[in-house]
This record gives C-alpha cells, sequence and structure tokens, in this order.
C-alpha cells in the first residue's frame, strides 16, 4: 500500500503494509514470539519494492547485484497479540555509497509496538563484495520517498511501444498463460494505439491496446501485467490511459472480452457484463463494455 500512514510518535511513512498475526506466532506466553518482528519487517520489505513497481529479482539482476542484510536492530515497546492487525510502516532514509539504510515501525490500533533499522549492502552477487548503489536505484528509492510517480505511462504507436509491450505480452500471455505466440500476435497491432507502463529504471511492467471496433466505439485489448506487480493498481493505471484516450477521441463506449479470472478487476473499474461466457484461446472470457458518454 502506499497511502501515507501516521502516528503521534513516528515521523508519516509514505508506504504502509497491513498483516494479521497468524496463530503460529504466539509463544508460550500467548504473545508474539520476538524473532518473528523482524519477519514482519522484512515481509514488508517485500511489498515496499512492489509498491515501488519493482520486482525484486528482476530489479537487482537489472543492476548488477544483490542486496545483503549486514545489521538489523528491533526496539521493543508492547506485545502483539494472536489475530491483532499490524500496520507495518517503512521508509528508505539514507543510500550510502554501497547500504540502503532502511526504518520500520510496527503499530496495532495506533499504538506503537517495534520499531526496527535494516542496513543493507549493496555487493556482487558471486564476490559478495560492496560495490555502489546504481544511481537508477538510488533515484527510485529516494525519489518514492521523495512523493514523486512510481510510473510512467506512454501511449503511441506500435512503433514507438511495439518492443516493450511484446515483451510483456510475451511473458504473461505466451510463456505464463501458455498461449501459443500465434494467437498472441495478429495485424491489429500496427492500427492500434497502446500504452506501456515503466517503472522508475525504465523497465516495462505492464501493457494494453485500443483498438477502433465501430464508429465511436472502442475496444481494450491485450492488457497485461507483470505477475508479481498484479494488484498494486499498476494495471488500473494503464486501463484508464486507454479509457481517457478513448474519452479523447469522442468514443460513446468502451468494449472489451475479460478473462475469467480478470473480471472482478473489470467490475471495480466500471464494466458491465455482456453475454455468456465463451472460449478465447482456450480460455474463459466473457464481454464487458463501459459507456463513456
Amino acid at each position: 500500500m502506499t497511502d501515507t500512514f501516521q502516528n503521534p510518535t513516528i515521523a508519516p511513512t509514505r508506504f504502509h503494509y497491513r498483516m494479521r498475526v497468524r496463530w503460529a506466532e504466539v509463544d508460550m506466553q500467548k504473545i508474539v514470539f520476538n524473532a518473528h518482528y523482524l519477519m514482519y519487517l522484512d515481509t514488508a520489505m517485500a511489498e515496499y519494492w512492489r509498491a515501488l513497481a519493482l520486482p525484486y529479482e528482476e530489479t537487482l539482476a537489472q543492476c548488477g547485484g544483490d542486496l545483503y542484510v549486514k545489521k538489523a536492530t528491533v526496539e521493543y515497546f508492547a506485545s502483539a497479540h494472536w489475530d491483532d492487525a499490524l500496520d507495518i510502516g517503512l521508509q528508505c532514509q539514507r543510500v550510502g555509497e554501497s547500504s540502503v539504510v532502511f526504518f520500520g515501525s510496527i503499530f496495532c490500533d495506533g499504538k506503537l509496538l517495534a520499531t526496527g533499522e535494516l542496513i543493507y549492502v549493496f555487493a556482487d552477487p558471486a564476490t559478495q563484495l560492496p560495490k555502489p548503489v546504481p544511481m537508477s536505484l538510488r533515484n527510485a528509492l529516494l525519489g518514492y520517498e521523495a512523493g514523486e510517480p512510481f510510473l510512467t505511462l506512454a501511449v503511441g504507436d506500435w512503433q514507438t511501444l511495439g518492443d516493450a509491450a511484446r515483451a510483456i505480452r510475451l511473458e504473461v500471455f505466451v510463456q505464463e498463460q501458455q498461449i501459443p505466440l500465434a494467437l498472441e500476435q495478429d495485424a491489429q497491432d500496427v492500427d492500434a494505439l497502446h500504452v506501456v507502463a515503466r517503472n522508475r529504471l525504465g523497465a516495462p511492467v505492464a501493457t494494453g491496446r485500443l483498438l477502433v471496433a465501430a464508429p465511436g466505439v472502442s475496444k481494450i485489448g491485450r492488457v497485461a501485467v507483470k505477475r508479481s506487480l498484479r494488484g498494486t493498481g499498476v494495471g488500473q493505471m494503464a486501463l484508464q490511459a486507454l479509457v481517457d484516450a478513448a474519452i479523447a477521441r469522442g468514443d460513446q463506449k468502451v468494449m472489451l472480452h475479460a478473462q475469467a479470472s480478470a473480471t472482478r478487476f473489470y467490475l471495480t473499474q466500471g464494466f458491465l457484463k455482456t453475454g455468456e461466457p465463451f472460449k478465447e484461446a482456450g480460455i474463459e472470457h466473457i464481454a464487458m463494455v463501459k459507456q463513456l458518454q
């Protein structure tokens, strides 16, 4: 999550994550075992990278290194109990020459339970020797903390955006969903308007296209989001860019064929089901439409 989380005793953080205490994390005193607070912070750390639209493994490989924990400290103020809903705030406080420092705070019902400091060293995976944090990663972390956008959206033609769009579509449709390449690719790409979302490192993370279905009617298709970033709002931003493009050209409505697994997502974006489910490329779909005017 990226909503600001505030508490009177801790400075506001842009990122926060909510999780619930599980039975297995409670000790014989019926309170959370102390070591689990580090696990909570580490779980939030994984979500922090997701909130920045930075798939962790791919991002660090792109940066030519990896992050290794150098020091982790926790200060305790109160105990968490089974089934408590915990709010975890996390902030990148400093990026040094080869180090990255995070500060975390764990709350329950507004009460501060624990704080933690995590110090990472950016290093070569082969030698595990420290190396400078790449400027692109430094800017992504500090830019996010400064409130800057974590994504850029580009809308354009296939000639301009085709390479980036193709990379996401091959990963999602061909490799993940096993759709034959001959079905995924078609001649309509050349005539379509495309959107590509990129993270702060310039890597494409989502795409989609907009076609003319009939006078005043647009058709959205080939919407794809990297698997690790689904549910983060990235797909919503890409979809909205296509809807905005349809509105800008004066269309009255926009339609799409939604995969059954994505129907709920499109319903939340104002699309309504029309007709009965059908198979397309071996996957169940349903037609959906959104009125624009």
